[in-house]
């Protein structure tokens, strides 16, 4: 059978094969039976993991669709798909997704983590630098001068061979980034940065060292880290606009000043913590949160700060859970603070687990109330099995939920083995419970190490037969808000 026979045969399966893909308008529909081979026929797909339930879901949904419209009618090679991740567990197991909405960019089968706006108008913006020339390419110093005055951060390229393998890493490289990188070959540039041979990057930004020369091998893990770590101030001050860099950053610790600007020894605390981040460059973050900004006072709260703590300090980590860390006495000089930085970044100094105090009511209604202070002792005792509900006072479905819980808590309280329980889990932490969202219902069996994981109905009779059958559920129908502050609307 001839090459073109052959090719002619599998152009015919693939057309049956994809005919099967649902459309909704110009969105596909991928399940795990087509989801491999759309991903792997199309150049560029945009993929939506979402679940019928979520509100931010529901909220993205004419956005995406529109988006899709705006692709199509401009006949872009971007394709915008989505999966209900509820039905295909599978392909959301795989792509490791832990929250609705969820959006991963696929460029010739590889996935890269989508981390652009929510509009239609973002969402194009957004595709379309992943699917352009990675590299900008100006042919003067005049042009990208032009460039920088647009952003507070350009990645320039200098290269005497841009057909090199440096070079080709870079173009991966800039592929997942949100900054430009920008291929300039005017000779006066190349003498200005004093290329000789091969390729060299450089940082210019508007803060800091004006620019940055990067020194390292061409491998795309370390040039990354090097964007990473400079593309914020060694001091960053938090608002609505920096949030997203600092916690959207590859780098996970972050060392967290808590003071008011209108202070006085605010640049002089501000100057020793921009010390200590020079010395941590690239392993932590240097924060300040001011705390006269009235939106701050849920992340004061988070951390089980009032105003009159502050000026203070902590370090944080921020991974699938967050850890928290705190000084035994806050002392504001730069080897106190260098050191407890050192101390919790070599394992050396715990983390830190808040507990609010124990009410003395504490079990005088049928819904226990549990801190820290006293969790191990109800929710782990052998001879009960108890029903936990871990919430943030903040949270709209957690106030939805309030009133079921009381009913629930009021239909078992006189069994002499089950507990319903509550935790605020802004005021309390525990060791081993990680919650990543809100509101999480565990269940802690009797005569059990195992914990339960509830993600049923959120409902009266629901959450009955699921105590009554030993703690077997169905999926979920319900949505949860996440548990970081700065990430609460996804």
């Amino acid at each position: 059978m001839t090459t073109s026979v052959v090719f002619a045969f599998v152009l015919l399966f693939a057309t049956f094969v994809f005919a099967d893909v649902k459309k909704e308008g110009d969105v596909l529909v991928l399940t795990e039976d087509n989801f491999h081979e759309e991903i792997e026929s199309n150049a560029f797909v945009l993929v939506k993991f979402y679940a019928p339930w979520c509100g931010h879901c529901k909220s993205l949904a004419p956005e995406y669709a529109k988006a899709a419209s705006m692709l199509a009618g401009e006949n872009s090679l971007v394709k915008l798909a989505k999966v209900d991740a509820t039905v295909e567990t599978k392909l959301a197991e795989k792509y490791n997704i832990r929250g609705y909405p969820t959006l991963n960019f696929f460029v010739k089968g590889k996935s890269i983590e989508y981390t652009g706006g929510r509009t239609a108008e973002a969402i194009v913006e957004w595709v379309k630098k992943r699917t352009g020339k990675a590299i900008t390419e100006v042919k003067t110093v005049e042009a990208f001068d032009e460039l920088t005055q647009k952003d507070k951060l350009v990645v320039l390229v200098l290269s005497k061979d841009t057909l090199s393998n440096e070079y080709k890493t870079l173009e991966e490289v800039a592929m997942g980034q949100d900054v430009p990188f920008v291929f300039c070959s005017d000779p006066k540039m190349e003498e200005k940065y004093k290329l000789a041979s091969g390729t060299k990057v450089i940082l210019i930004r508007k803060f800091d060292e004006p620019a940055v020369e990067y020194e390292g091998e061409f491998v795309p893990a370390e040039l990354i880290d090097f964007v990473q770590s400079h593309m914020i101030p060694l001091v960053v001050e938090f608002d609505e606009e920096t949030a997203a860099q600092i916690f959207g950053s590859k780098i996970k610790w972050h060392v967290m000043l808590f003071m008011a600007k209108s202070q006085d020894h605010y640049e002089p605390y501000r100057k020793i913590l921009r010390d200590v981040a020079l010395e941590f460059r690239g392993k932590a973050h240097a924060v300040i949160i001011d705390i006269d900004v009235e939106n701050h006072e849920r992340i004061l709260e988070f951390f089980g700060i009032s105003k009159k703590d502050c000026p203070t300090y902590r370090v944080v980590e921020l991974e699938d859970s967050v850890r928290k860390f705190k000084p035994e006495s806050v002392d504001f000089n730069f080897e106190a603070i260098r050191t407890f930085v050192d101390g919790v970044l070599t394992n050396a100094i715990k983390p830190y687990l808040q507990s609010a105090e124990l009410p003395e009511d504490w079990d005088k209604e049928p819904v226990k109330v549990l801190v820290g202070k006293n969790f191990d002792e109800v929710a782990k005792d052998p001879s009960k099995t108890v029903f936990v509900m871990f919430y943030a006072p903040w949270c709209g479905h957690c106030k939805q939920l309030h009133p079921i819980w009381d009913q629930l808590g009021e239909h078992y309280k006189d069994h002499p083995e089950i507990l319903i329980a509550k935790v605020d889990s802004t005021a309390n932490e525990l060791e081993d419970i990680k919650i990543t969202g809100f509101p999480t219902l565990k269940l802690f069996p009797k005569n059990s190490d195992t914990v339960v994981d509830y993600s049923g109905d959120r409902t009266l009779e629901a959450f009955k037969k699921f105590l009554d059958a030993g703690g077997k559920t169905e999926e979920a129908k319900e949505e949860e808000e996440p548990s970081k502050p700065a990430k609460e609307e996804l």
